[in-house]
């Protein structure tokens, strides 16, 4: 059944441009000062982010660090809590007015009870709205906390994945009872996200947990909004779970269909069972930027490091580079079988609690640049300049280029840079063996067997007129187009209105290339030039199984690659 759309607008339309950034102690030691650097951050990209007419109402700001441990302890004396068994979820709820409240309230401590977890603590984080906005103040959800740890503890990594189970649950359950204003956060024994519908500056007037000394971390990802065509919103507002995203991701609507389709068939060692309560895997109703955060938390929270699972899906331009080493292009098309890239432009900060990064997709059209001081601190962002260190302390600057990623790692208390990480990730499995073996690239074969091409030459006038006619060539193609290209060795350059018929409507055949257009996020993106464009853009198409996308590929496993969708009759009888 067609669906049918009542306005112009269509949320899986929205994209954003912002101000993001990360500051960290490279030791890995929690202070307060993390968290004051972080919000002074913010607040110098106050500029990068929208803020309304009433000059009080933000498209979203928020900051996501560490569990501040000695904090909740200090509020709520949790005695008896094994280390990595406080979990805490950051809710936004109905307001308390409203009917749904209490049945949201239900919803939330009986599925936490279901899951096997107990439920410790509830808590009404303390706010002070008295400098929001008019639009601010009337969709300012509830804001709780919620305590639990796992009743059978064995260890953190699956305490996180039952959370992660427990919070899907909350949204499906809520989504049965037609309740929309159910929101998590974050609900995790490692981060927590301070977020909404504010200019950077409120971020810490508003949360009053944010002004206390106790609030210590060793990271601190921060955000602020600028959405370009999308509507504000206290849900929308960045960061996510995993990850805070300037940019948008132009690959979306395939991104989304392909994890949509993988759904019934995808299986699951760790998951087992438990992988029907987690689907579906890109919650709707999101931003670009909370699909892919929905997906980096899936893939992570599958076995993988979140640093692996920041280069499956945002890889470099890999496959032209012939600098590049083979072992480290066989992970990229090792990985391409699990999980198609999303591109962007897209520059995105992200932490699991233990790492924190950036990464920069391959077109590279967003800013990243950072400084570390000789205290151990790096701070990174969309600009320079947003802490204010005096030039004496920096001990080394840079930027983050495309395709390439940094990150933290706060337990080993080491600064991991591009090539480290991915030499590292190149040598988890013997990719290149695998994809000698099991990656088959239909156009290397069928070259290498390919006799020697026919010059136009070998043709007749006649032959050359029927295949235009065959192919869709007009007479303006020919005079506009191909003869100038023939004689200056560029395509011209013109500008004019298209007023013909699309082809479908068209009563003139037309080339099948013609019926296809390609979608685009309006916003200001540089354009890609024809030079870059064969080395970033890639038009490869795999065939074979992809329920492995949350487990490694079984190793019997074959794939087909074709360099494109249209297939040439050499490719169809191979």
């Amino acid at each position: 059944m067609m669906k049918k759309n009542r306005l112009l607008y269509e949320r899986e339309f929205e994209h954003d441009a912002c101000g993001v950034g990360f500051v960290a102690d490279i030791n890995g030691e929690r202070s307060n000062k993390v968290l004051k650097r972080a919000i002074e951050a913010v607040i110098n990209l106050t500029h990068r982010g929208a803020i309304g007419g009433d000059q009080k109402t933000g498209d979203g700001a928020g900051i996501l660090t560490q569990l501040p441990l000695e904090f909740f302890d200090q509020i709520l004396s949790l005695d008896n809590i094994l280390p990595g068994n406080l979990g805490v979820g950051m809710f936004f709820l109905p307001k308390k007015s409203e009917v749904d409240y209490e049945k949201s309230l239900k919803i939330i401590r009986d599925c936490i009870l279901e899951s096997g977890i107990s439920l410790l603590a509830t808590r009404q984080v303390p706010v002070d709205s008295s400098g929001l906005g008019q639009k601010a103040l009337e969709t300012l959800p509830d804001i709780q906390q919620f305590f639990v740890s796992d009743t059978s503890f064995t260890n953190q990594e699956k305490f996180e994945r039952n959370l992660f189970k427990t919070r899907k649950i909350i949204d499906s359950k809520a989504k049965e009872n037609n309740i929309k204003d159910i929101y998590c956060c974050s609900f995790s024994s490692k981060t927590i996200c301070y977020k909404g519908m504010l200019i950077a500056h409120q971020l810490d007037q508003f949360y009053l947990d944010l002004r206390n000394p106790n609030f210590k971390t060793s990271l601190a990802v921060f955000h602020q909004r600028y959405s370009t065509n999308t509507f504000p919103d206290w849900k929308l507002a960045h960061p996510y779970r995993y990850i805070g995203h300037n940019g948008e991701i132009n690959t979306l609507m395939g991104n989304k269909n392909w994890m949509k389709a993988r759904e019934n068939s995808s299986v699951s060692k760790i998951w087992g069972k438990d992988i029907n309560f987690i689907k579906p895997f890109i919650t709707p109703d999101g931003s670009d930027s909370s699909d892919l955060d929905n997906a980096l938390e899936i893939l992570t929270l599958s076995g993988r490091d979140i640093l692996q699972s920041v280069c499956m899906l945002i890889p470099e331009a890999y496959e032209k580079d012939p600098t590049m080493p083979n072992e480290l292009k066989s992970f990229y098309d090792y990985s391409s079988c699990i999980v198609e890239p999303w591109d962007g432009p897209a520059a995105i900060v992200f932490t699991d609690g233990r790492y924190v990064g950036a990464a920069l997709d391959r077109n590279g059209l967003r800013p990243i640049r950072y400084h570390v001081t000789d205290d151990n601190l790096i701070i990174l962002g969309s600009e320079v300049g947003i802490v204010d260190i005096p030039v004496k302390n920096v001990i080394r600057s840079g930027r983050v280029g495309p395709g390439k990623i940094l990150a933290v790692d706060t337990e080993n208390k080491v600064l991991l840079f591009d090539k480290e990480i991915k030499n590292n990730l190149a040598k988890t499995l013997d990719y290149k063996k695998w994809t000698s073996e099991r990656f088959h690239k239909v156009s290397e074969i069928i070259s290498s067997n390919e006799p020697g091409k026919q010059d136009i030459s070998d043709f007749s006038e006649e032959e050359i007129l029927l295949f235009q006619k065959a192919f869709g060539y007009s007479l303006e193609d020919l005079e506009r187009l191909i003869e100038p290209m023939s004689r200056s060795g560029k395509e011209p350059i013109g500008s004019m209105g298209d007023d013909t018929p699309i082809s479908a409507l068209s009563s003139k055949p037309k080339s099948v290339f013609s019926y296809f257009k390609q979608r685009f996020a309006q916003v200001t993106n540089p354009p890609i030039d024809p030079y870059r464009e064969e080395s970033v853009m890639s038009l490869r198409v795999l065939m074979g199984d992809k329920s492995s996308f949350l487990d490694s590929i079984n190793p019997k496993e074959e794939f087909l690659c074709f360099d494109s969708p249209v297939l040439t009759d050499k490719e169809m009888n191979w």
